[in-house]
Protein backbone atom coordinates (compact mmCIF):
# COMPACT_ATOMS: atom_id res chain seq x y z
CA UNK A 1 0.00 0.00 0.00
CA UNK A 2 3.04 2.60 0.55
CA UNK A 3 4.22 2.24 -2.50
CA UNK A 4 0.76 2.66 -4.38
CA UNK A 5 0.57 5.76 -1.96
CA UNK A 6 3.99 6.91 -3.16
CA UNK A 7 3.31 6.62 -6.67
CA UNK A 8 -0.53 8.07 -6.09
CA UNK A 9 0.94 11.46 -4.43
CA UNK A 10 4.16 11.43 -6.64
CA UNK A 11 1.81 11.26 -9.76
CA UNK A 12 -0.87 13.83 -8.10
CA UNK A 13 2.85 16.13 -7.52
CA UNK A 14 3.28 16.03 -10.81
CA UNK A 15 0.42 16.70 -12.18
CA UNK A 16 -0.32 19.70 -10.14
CA UNK A 17 3.60 21.22 -11.26
CA UNK A 18 2.31 20.85 -14.98
CA UNK A 19 -1.10 23.02 -14.27
CA UNK A 20 0.97 25.24 -12.54
CA UNK A 21 3.34 25.35 -15.45
CA UNK A 22 0.34 25.80 -18.10
CA UNK A 23 -1.57 28.88 -15.99
CA UNK A 24 2.13 30.63 -16.12
CA UNK A 25 2.36 30.26 -19.73
CA UNK A 26 -1.04 31.33 -20.19
CA UNK A 27 -0.96 34.21 -18.25
CA UNK A 28 2.08 35.36 -19.96
CA UNK A 29 0.22 34.76 -23.30
CA UNK A 30 -2.22 36.86 -22.00
CA UNK A 31 -0.04 39.84 -21.19
CA UNK A 32 1.50 39.71 -24.42
CA UNK A 33 -1.82 40.63 -25.78
CA UNK A 34 -2.74 42.86 -23.58
CA UNK A 35 0.33 44.79 -24.43
CA UNK A 36 -0.45 44.24 -28.22
CA UNK A 37 -3.89 46.25 -27.39
CA UNK A 38 -2.33 49.00 -25.53
CA UNK A 39 0.74 49.47 -27.30
CA UNK A 40 -1.55 49.80 -30.73
CA UNK A 41 -3.95 52.48 -29.05
CA UNK A 42 -0.24 54.10 -28.09
CA UNK A 43 0.85 54.10 -31.31
CA UNK A 44 -2.31 56.11 -32.87
CA UNK A 45 -1.33 58.97 -30.74
CA UNK A 46 2.28 59.32 -31.73
CA UNK A 47 3.58 60.79 -34.95
CA UNK A 48 5.20 63.81 -36.27
CA UNK A 49 2.03 66.35 -36.88
CA UNK A 50 2.53 67.18 -33.49
CA UNK A 51 -1.70 66.54 -32.62
CA UNK A 52 -2.69 66.56 -28.69
CA UNK A 53 -4.10 63.88 -27.29
CA UNK A 54 -7.61 65.36 -27.20
CA UNK A 55 -7.49 65.91 -30.86
CA UNK A 56 -6.11 62.32 -31.32
CA UNK A 57 -9.30 61.00 -29.20
CA UNK A 58 -11.42 63.40 -30.89
CA UNK A 59 -10.49 62.56 -34.29
CA UNK A 60 -11.12 58.91 -33.90
CA UNK A 61 -14.56 59.63 -33.30
CA UNK A 62 -14.72 61.51 -36.26
CA UNK A 63 -14.69 65.01 -34.49
CA UNK A 64 -12.24 67.71 -34.59
CA UNK A 65 -10.59 69.08 -38.29
CA UNK A 66 -10.96 67.35 -41.01
CA UNK A 67 -7.17 67.10 -41.55
CA UNK A 68 -6.63 65.20 -37.94
CA UNK A 69 -9.62 62.74 -39.26
CA UNK A 70 -7.55 61.95 -41.90
CA UNK A 71 -4.02 61.26 -40.41
CA UNK A 72 -5.90 59.03 -37.42
CA UNK A 73 -8.15 57.19 -39.75
CA UNK A 74 -6.28 57.12 -43.28
CA UNK A 75 -2.73 56.89 -42.10
CA UNK A 76 -2.21 55.93 -38.22
CA UNK A 77 -5.23 53.15 -38.13
CA UNK A 78 -4.04 51.23 -41.46
CA UNK A 79 -0.33 51.68 -40.76
CA UNK A 80 -1.24 50.61 -36.56
CA UNK A 81 -2.86 47.38 -38.61
CA UNK A 82 -0.30 46.47 -40.51
CA UNK A 83 1.73 46.53 -37.99
CA UNK A 84 -0.01 44.23 -36.04
CA UNK A 85 -1.04 41.94 -38.85
CA UNK A 86 2.62 42.04 -40.32
CA UNK A 87 4.77 41.44 -36.91
CA UNK A 88 2.61 38.80 -35.85
CA UNK A 89 3.13 37.22 -39.69
CA UNK A 90 7.17 37.22 -39.79
CA UNK A 91 7.33 36.26 -36.45
CA UNK A 92 5.56 33.04 -36.40
CA UNK A 93 6.66 32.19 -40.07
CA UNK A 94 9.91 32.29 -38.05
CA UNK A 95 8.96 30.27 -35.23
CA UNK A 96 7.70 27.64 -38.18
CA UNK A 97 10.56 27.72 -40.14
CA UNK A 98 12.96 27.10 -37.03
CA UNK A 99 10.91 24.30 -35.96
CA UNK A 100 10.65 22.72 -39.11
CA UNK A 101 14.52 23.37 -40.40
CA UNK A 102 15.77 22.63 -37.00
CA UNK A 103 17.75 25.94 -37.11
CA UNK A 104 17.78 28.30 -34.80
CA UNK A 105 18.64 31.11 -37.32
CA UNK A 106 16.35 30.26 -39.76
CA UNK A 107 14.01 33.31 -41.15
CA UNK A 108 11.37 34.10 -43.40
CA UNK A 109 14.57 35.58 -45.49
CA UNK A 110 15.46 31.24 -45.60
CA UNK A 111 13.99 30.76 -48.72
CA UNK A 112 14.92 33.61 -50.52
CA UNK A 113 11.61 34.94 -50.34
CA UNK A 114 12.62 38.76 -49.74
CA UNK A 115 15.31 38.37 -52.51
CA UNK A 116 13.02 36.88 -54.65
CA UNK A 117 10.30 40.00 -53.49
CA UNK A 118 12.76 42.62 -54.48
CA UNK A 119 14.03 41.16 -58.08
CA UNK A 120 9.95 41.28 -58.60
CA UNK A 121 9.58 44.65 -57.25
CA UNK A 122 13.07 45.81 -59.13
CA UNK A 123 11.98 44.55 -62.27
CA UNK A 124 8.40 46.00 -62.34
CA UNK A 125 9.51 49.74 -61.03
CA UNK A 126 12.90 49.94 -63.33
CA UNK A 127 11.75 48.15 -66.57
CA UNK A 128 8.05 48.85 -66.16
CA UNK A 129 7.38 52.38 -64.28
CA UNK A 130 6.07 50.88 -61.69
CA UNK A 131 3.07 49.38 -64.24
CA UNK A 132 2.69 51.94 -66.74
CA UNK A 133 5.10 52.20 -69.50
CA UNK A 134 4.41 55.68 -70.17
CA UNK A 135 5.17 57.35 -67.37
CA UNK A 136 9.19 56.95 -68.48
CA UNK A 137 12.20 58.39 -66.30
CA UNK A 138 10.85 61.86 -65.12
CA UNK A 139 9.96 61.41 -61.20
CA UNK A 140 6.85 63.69 -61.48
CA UNK A 141 4.98 61.34 -63.67
CA UNK A 142 6.51 58.95 -62.00
CA UNK A 143 4.84 59.39 -58.60
CA UNK A 144 1.81 60.21 -60.24
CA UNK A 145 1.19 57.44 -62.31
CA UNK A 146 2.84 54.42 -61.02
CA UNK A 147 0.90 51.69 -59.82
CA UNK A 148 1.76 50.23 -56.19
CA UNK A 149 -0.54 47.19 -56.22
CA UNK A 150 1.23 46.47 -59.80
CA UNK A 151 4.90 46.49 -58.02
CA UNK A 152 3.08 44.41 -54.93
CA UNK A 153 2.11 41.92 -57.07
CA UNK A 154 5.03 41.42 -58.99
CA UNK A 155 7.03 40.82 -55.70
CA UNK A 156 4.83 38.59 -54.61
CA UNK A 157 4.63 36.79 -58.20
CA UNK A 158 8.14 35.94 -57.86
CA UNK A 159 8.52 35.59 -54.16
CA UNK A 160 5.77 32.69 -54.87
CA UNK A 161 8.14 31.54 -58.05
CA UNK A 162 11.07 31.32 -55.60
CA UNK A 163 9.02 29.44 -52.57
CA UNK A 164 8.07 26.93 -55.31
CA UNK A 165 11.51 25.98 -56.81
CA UNK A 166 12.90 25.60 -53.36
CA UNK A 167 10.42 23.23 -52.55
CA UNK A 168 10.64 21.86 -55.74
CA UNK A 169 14.14 20.82 -55.45
CA UNK A 170 13.80 19.98 -52.33
CA UNK A 171 11.64 17.37 -53.28
CA UNK A 172 13.93 15.75 -55.37
CA UNK A 173 16.69 15.82 -53.52
CA UNK A 174 14.09 14.15 -50.17
CA UNK A 175 12.85 16.84 -48.10
CA UNK A 176 15.94 17.37 -45.50
CA UNK A 177 16.13 20.81 -43.40
CA UNK A 178 19.48 20.67 -44.64
CA UNK A 179 19.07 20.48 -48.09
CA UNK A 180 15.76 23.55 -47.93
CA UNK A 181 18.36 25.72 -46.32
CA UNK A 182 21.15 25.65 -48.95
CA UNK A 183 18.63 25.46 -51.95
CA UNK A 184 17.31 28.63 -50.22
CA UNK A 185 20.55 30.18 -50.40
CA UNK A 186 21.40 28.99 -53.26
CA UNK A 187 17.64 30.40 -54.96
CA UNK A 188 18.32 33.80 -52.98
CA UNK A 189 21.51 34.43 -54.22
CA UNK A 190 20.43 34.23 -57.75
CA UNK A 191 17.44 36.73 -57.26
CA UNK A 192 20.31 38.98 -55.56
CA UNK A 193 22.23 38.78 -58.80
CA UNK A 194 19.39 39.41 -61.07
CA UNK A 195 18.48 42.39 -58.88
CA UNK A 196 21.94 44.13 -58.87
CA UNK A 197 22.29 43.55 -62.84
CA UNK A 198 18.43 44.82 -63.04
CA UNK A 199 19.82 47.89 -61.08
CA UNK A 200 23.08 48.60 -63.21
CA UNK A 201 20.78 49.77 -66.10
CA UNK A 202 18.78 51.60 -64.41
CA UNK A 203 18.53 55.52 -64.95
CA UNK A 204 18.56 57.89 -61.23
CA UNK A 205 14.95 58.06 -60.76
CA UNK A 206 14.05 54.17 -61.61
CA UNK A 207 17.43 52.92 -59.18
CA UNK A 208 16.00 55.66 -56.41
CA UNK A 209 12.71 54.39 -56.34
CA UNK A 210 13.18 50.57 -56.63
CA UNK A 211 16.05 51.07 -53.72
CA UNK A 212 12.92 53.35 -51.81
CA UNK A 213 10.62 50.56 -52.12
CA UNK A 214 13.19 48.10 -50.43
CA UNK A 215 12.97 49.97 -47.23
CA UNK A 216 10.35 48.31 -45.38
CA UNK A 217 7.28 50.76 -44.34
CA UNK A 218 4.24 50.94 -43.12
CA UNK A 219 3.61 54.14 -44.63
CA UNK A 220 1.78 52.49 -47.31
CA UNK A 221 -0.28 50.20 -45.59
CA UNK A 222 -4.21 50.84 -46.89
CA UNK A 223 -7.13 49.35 -45.39
CA UNK A 224 -7.41 46.74 -48.29
CA UNK A 225 -3.60 45.59 -47.80
CA UNK A 226 -4.28 45.36 -44.69
CA UNK A 227 -7.14 42.78 -45.50
CA UNK A 228 -5.17 41.30 -47.93
CA UNK A 229 -2.35 40.58 -45.31
CA UNK A 230 -5.13 39.80 -42.29
CA UNK A 231 -6.55 36.57 -44.44
CA UNK A 232 -3.54 35.36 -45.35
CA UNK A 233 -1.64 35.35 -41.91
CA UNK A 234 -5.00 34.77 -40.26
CA UNK A 235 -5.34 31.25 -42.32
CA UNK A 236 -1.86 30.75 -41.94
CA UNK A 237 -2.03 30.83 -37.63
CA UNK A 238 -5.22 28.59 -37.80
CA UNK A 239 -3.13 25.97 -39.42
CA UNK A 240 -0.12 26.16 -37.68
CA UNK A 241 -2.44 25.93 -34.23
CA UNK A 242 -3.56 22.32 -35.63
CA UNK A 243 -0.53 21.02 -36.42
CA UNK A 244 1.26 22.23 -33.06
CA UNK A 245 1.00 18.46 -31.64
CA UNK A 246 2.71 17.63 -34.54
CA UNK A 247 5.29 20.06 -34.42
CA UNK A 248 6.12 19.10 -30.85
CA UNK A 249 6.19 15.99 -32.27
CA UNK A 250 9.10 16.93 -34.63
CA UNK A 251 11.16 18.40 -31.52
CA UNK A 252 11.98 14.80 -30.75
CA UNK A 253 13.38 14.16 -34.31
CA UNK A 254 12.11 12.64 -37.15
CA UNK A 255 11.48 9.05 -36.29
CA UNK A 256 9.71 9.79 -33.23
CA UNK A 257 7.32 11.80 -35.08
CA UNK A 258 6.96 9.32 -37.91
CA UNK A 259 6.22 7.01 -34.80
CA UNK A 260 4.01 9.19 -33.82
CA UNK A 261 1.56 9.19 -36.65
CA UNK A 262 3.42 12.32 -38.18
CA UNK A 263 3.97 12.39 -41.67
CA UNK A 264 7.04 14.96 -41.91
CA UNK A 265 7.46 15.28 -45.26
CA UNK A 266 4.20 16.44 -45.78
CA UNK A 267 4.17 19.00 -42.42
CA UNK A 268 7.16 20.18 -43.58
CA UNK A 269 6.31 21.36 -47.09
CA UNK A 270 2.78 22.44 -46.39
CA UNK A 271 4.62 24.39 -43.00
CA UNK A 272 7.13 25.46 -44.89
CA UNK A 273 4.40 26.90 -47.85
CA UNK A 274 2.15 28.67 -45.43
CA UNK A 275 4.97 30.40 -43.88
CA UNK A 276 6.65 31.58 -46.63
CA UNK A 277 3.28 32.25 -48.55
CA UNK A 278 2.45 35.07 -45.29
CA UNK A 279 6.24 36.33 -45.46
CA UNK A 280 5.50 37.36 -49.63
CA UNK A 281 2.27 38.75 -48.72
CA UNK A 282 3.41 41.40 -46.29
CA UNK A 283 7.07 42.04 -47.82
CA UNK A 284 5.15 42.55 -51.44
CA UNK A 285 3.26 45.04 -49.75
CA UNK A 286 5.30 46.80 -47.02
CA UNK A 287 8.91 45.63 -48.27
CA UNK A 288 11.96 44.29 -46.25
CA UNK A 289 11.31 43.93 -42.18
CA UNK A 290 14.45 42.00 -40.88
CA UNK A 291 14.59 40.38 -37.69
CA UNK A 292 11.15 39.99 -36.67
CA UNK A 293 11.27 36.32 -37.56
CA UNK A 294 13.89 35.62 -36.24
CA UNK A 295 14.05 37.55 -32.47
CA UNK A 296 10.96 36.85 -31.51
CA UNK A 297 10.80 33.19 -31.74
CA UNK A 298 13.81 33.00 -29.64
CA UNK A 299 12.82 35.51 -26.81
CA UNK A 300 9.40 33.08 -26.71
CA UNK A 301 11.17 29.92 -26.71
CA UNK A 302 13.31 31.72 -23.76
CA UNK A 303 10.53 32.38 -21.61
CA UNK A 304 7.75 29.97 -22.62
CA UNK A 305 9.76 26.81 -23.67
CA UNK A 306 9.26 24.92 -27.17
CA UNK A 307 5.81 23.68 -26.41
CA UNK A 308 3.92 25.07 -29.41
CA UNK A 309 0.33 25.18 -28.09
CA UNK A 310 2.05 28.43 -26.01
CA UNK A 311 4.63 29.65 -28.46
CA UNK A 312 2.76 29.96 -31.74
CA UNK A 313 0.28 32.60 -30.10
CA UNK A 314 3.21 34.15 -28.31
CA UNK A 315 5.15 34.92 -31.16
CA UNK A 316 2.00 36.00 -32.92
CA UNK A 317 1.50 38.89 -30.50
CA UNK A 318 5.37 38.98 -29.44
CA UNK A 319 5.76 39.99 -33.79
CA UNK A 320 3.43 42.57 -33.00
CA UNK A 321 4.64 44.23 -30.02
CA UNK A 322 7.97 45.02 -31.54
CA UNK A 323 6.72 45.96 -34.90
CA UNK A 324 4.24 48.63 -33.02
CA UNK A 325 7.43 49.58 -30.49
CA UNK A 326 9.38 49.69 -33.89
CA UNK A 327 6.91 51.80 -35.59
CA UNK A 328 6.29 54.35 -32.86
CA UNK A 329 9.72 54.32 -32.48
CA UNK A 330 10.62 55.12 -36.53
CA UNK A 331 7.58 57.78 -36.49
CA UNK A 332 8.99 59.59 -33.33
CA UNK A 333 12.68 59.90 -34.57
CA UNK A 334 12.05 61.18 -38.22
CA UNK A 335 11.97 64.89 -37.49
CA UNK A 336 8.18 65.36 -39.32
CA UNK A 337 8.52 62.47 -41.68
CA UNK A 338 9.18 58.55 -40.42
CA UNK A 339 12.13 56.84 -41.07
CA UNK A 340 11.80 52.94 -42.38
CA UNK A 341 10.18 50.91 -39.90
CA UNK A 342 12.93 48.33 -41.40
CA UNK A 343 15.47 50.26 -39.91
CA UNK A 344 14.34 50.32 -36.62
CA UNK A 345 13.76 46.96 -36.20
CA UNK A 346 17.22 46.22 -37.66
CA UNK A 347 18.95 48.99 -35.27
CA UNK A 348 17.14 47.09 -32.42
CA UNK A 349 17.49 43.29 -33.41
CA UNK A 350 20.72 43.22 -34.24
CA UNK A 351 22.36 44.19 -31.09
CA UNK A 352 19.97 41.91 -29.19
CA UNK A 353 20.71 39.41 -31.36
CA UNK A 354 24.01 39.40 -30.19
CA UNK A 355 23.24 39.69 -27.08
CA UNK A 356 21.16 36.00 -27.16
CA UNK A 357 24.17 34.90 -28.90
CA UNK A 358 26.71 35.98 -26.36
CA UNK A 359 24.58 34.94 -23.53
CA UNK A 360 24.23 31.55 -25.06
CA UNK A 361 27.82 31.27 -25.45
CA UNK A 362 28.43 31.78 -22.00
CA UNK A 363 25.54 29.61 -20.85
CA UNK A 364 27.13 26.66 -22.90
CA UNK A 365 30.43 27.11 -21.25
CA UNK A 366 29.61 26.47 -17.94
Amino acid sequence: MGGYAFYFLKNMGDRSVLLKTKRKKLVAVTVLLILVIVLGFVCLFVGSSNMSLKECIDALFGKGSSAAVRIIRNIRIPRVLAAIIAGAGLSVSGLIMQTNLNNSMASPATLGVSNAAVFGANLSIIAFAGGFLSTGNNLTSYTTGANPYATSFMAFIFSTLSIFLVLGLCHFRSFRPGVVVLAGIAIGSIWTAATTILQFYATDVGLSAAVIWTFGDLGRATYKTDLIMAVAVVIGIIFFILMSWRYNALLSGDAAASSLGVNVKVLRFTSMLFASIITAVCVSYLGIIGFVGIICPHVVKKILGQDHRFSIPASVFAGSILLLISDTLSRSMGNGSALPVGAVTSLLGAPFFLMIILFGRRQSTR
